[in-house]
């Protein structure tokens, strides 16, 4: 388990992950130097991470059936596709189930055709494409601060008075390359790297900030919590209720991310839960709450195998590496870096 000054670093980080160890030190109550020298040792042993995601393109979750003694491998194959973000064992009608990022949506479907159905084992797959982020896990907390502290962590600042209005191309792929692996790599980092001023890359990541073109996002390593258990419910209700669900979702704890989606189901909905006897109790308290809604299927996960590009170990830590969905330069997926001190 995380110890209290860990879990109070990492709640700070979901507020704002680019804040610096000056700003945080006096809302946590622990000297700068402290909660750096803390937060790396939680990166190195896997338990936490910050991620800056780029909501562009399209996504879907696919569901994957396997040759049972297939399964296995099939999940090490699909770990390494760059397109494939996250990645669950589940159960259910599933044995995976897969996050799949592209540039457009025939561009998902040429993964998930063409890239896992053509993998040994595969048995069948259904993509959910996704039409609308209803709740994203970046908004998740971990509740280990006071309503007072949190108030405190300053936002980001916006965009300077004389920046550019718009971002160059190449700005927004370094951007992309370096805060995608470590939404908390310093500007001078990412200047050095690419070849380009600080000033630029500083003013780029404002803009993008600012426009909602990039989120920061700090994730933990569920293994370390108090809520053990990972279930996703896909659910079907009346389309004019999809927009209410906005914020019944921010009100429940539990809950990491929803999507609507287009599919059999029209809804899907991923949470943590404290006990196994929840899946249930969740469900019902679901359907009590907008009674239209029916959940049609249920998947509780077993383990993980990536978690935006990180590769998850069998204690559910990022330990093992980083499958890179974006090249050096250009566009579309590719480069990998299998170190797993990679930042």
């Amino acid at each position: 388990m995380l110890g209290p000054l860990e879990e109070r670093i990492i709640h700070a980080l979901q507020i704002e992950g680019r804040a610096s160890w000056s700003e945080l030190a006096p809302v946590i109550g622990v000297d700068a130097v402290t909660l750096a020298r803390r937060w790396e040792s939680l990166r190195e042993r896997g338990l936490a991470w910050v991620t800056g995601i780029f909501p562009a393109g399209a996504s879907a979750l696919v569901d994957i059936t396997c040759m049972p003694q297939h399964t296995g491998e099939v999940a090490q194959q699909m770990a390494q596709l760059p397109a494939v973000m996250t990645l669950d064992h589940t159960s259910g009608g599933r044995d995976l189930l897969a996050t799949v990022l592209a540039e457009n949506p025939r561009a998902v479907w040429d993964v998930v055709t063409n890239q896992i159905g053509a993998l040994e084992g595969v048995r069948n797959t259904q993509t959910h494409l996704v039409t609308e982020l209803i709740m994203e896990a970046s908004d998740w907390r971990l509740r280990a601060l006071s309503t007072q502290e949190a108030a405190k962590i300053a936002k980001p600042k916006p965009p300077r008075a004389r920046a550019p209005r718009t971002v160059h191309p190449d700005v927004e792929m370094a951007l992309m390359h370096c805060l995608i692996e470590d939404g908390r790599r310093p500007i001078s980092r990412i200047a050095a790297e690419h070849g380009l001023s600080e000033q630029r890359v500083a003013d780029g990541l404002a803009r993008m900030r600012a426009e909602g073109r990039v989120r920061i996002r700090t994730d933990v390593a569920r293994s370390g919590t108090g809520w053990p258990v990972y279930a996703w419910y896909f659910v079907r209700t009346p389309a004019k209720h999809i927009e209410q669900m906005h914020g019944l979702m921010a009100r429940i704890p539990e809950a990491r991310t929803a999507l609507a989606v287009a599919s059999q189901y029209n809804m899907v909905v991923a949470v943590w839960l404290r006990e196994l006897t929840d899946v249930m109790r969740f469900e019902a308290a679901l359907e009590a709450a907008v009674p239209s809604a029916r959940i049609v299927d249920r998947s509780v996960v077993f383990g993980m195998s990536k978690h935006l590009g990180r590769l998850i170990d069998e204690n559910g830590r990022a330990t093992l590496g980083f499958v890179h969905p974006y090249p050096e330069t250009g566009s579309g997926f590719g480069r990998k870096n299998t170190s797993p001190g990679s930042s």
